[in-house]
């Protein structure tokens, strides 16, 4: 079944980019009935409009099995290593050096009374 492409899809070539990231199906037992391209369809966008995951429009899969993935991956450190790698893929493109040689952190200062309480 065709669905309606949403503005938070990945390109063929944002997909071919990101696919080397995300964990390949395990070998044994039930075969996927959803591709990992379309969970991470379903992912991307929940996290760019906000919505909640309940709320994911019900031509992706199933949002529990959406969630399931994300929160799977999360505590994989897939995304952390995804970005990281992107990062530095982005960095090298723009002719710099592929991590930062220099940090800004900025704080803010908050007035607090003599008195506690």
């Amino acid at each position: 079944m065709e669905r309606k492409v949403y503005p938070s899809d990945l390109s063929d070539k944002e997909w071919e980019i990101l696919k080397s990231y995300v964990p390949e199906p395990l070998q044994g037992g039930r075969p996927s009935e959803h591709s990992r391209r379309e969970i991470v369809n379903g992912i991307l966008y929940v996290l760019r409009t906000g919505c909640g995951w309940a709320y994911l429009p019900h031509d992706f899969p199933p949002w529990k099995t959406v969630y399931d993935y994300f929160r799977q991956w999360k505590r994989a450190g897939v995304w952390e290593k995804a970005n990281a790698s992107l990062t530095q893929r982005s960095r090298l493109a723009q002719g710099r050096e592929a991590t930062p040689s220099l940090a800004i952190v900025d704080s803010q200062s908050v007035q607090t009374t003599e008195k506690g309480g």
